[in-house]
């Protein structure tokens, strides 16, 4: 199922549920049917989700290059998607309704 997100400042953003769930529950919020971000929570919600991006690339350059070490036919294996590049237009859209003093509203 996807989940989209709207805000007078920016662009629609749609994901996927499980992303979408992901990413409220960083920020704090839990996603229904229906739900909001108010401006006045729209600067707890950044600080939440860029702590939690950093925490994840702090993470992952930890476990880079250890994926598979020493096992035979396994020299180079990539690593999945960031959280930085899943999160990102959902960080965008947070950070313009900031400035713009306005919402993010998804189910409606």
């Amino acid at each position: 199922m996807l989940v989209t997100f709207k805000c007078r400042a920016a662009p629609d953003v749609v994901m996927l549920e499980n992303l979408a769930q992901y990413l409220v529950g960083i920020v704090g919020k839990q996603l229904g049917k229906r739900g909001v971000i108010t401006y006045e929570e729209m600067g707890t919600a950044i600080s939440k989700l860029e702590s939690a991006i950093v925490t994840d690339k702090k993470e992952r350059q930890e476990h880079e290059g250890h994926f598979h070490e020493g096992e035979d036919g396994h020299e180079h294996h990539e690593l999945p998607i960031g959280l930085a590049q899943r999160s990102f237009p959902f960080l965008d859209m947070l950070r313009a309704a900031q400035r713009e003093n306005v919402d993010v509203l998804w189910g409606v």
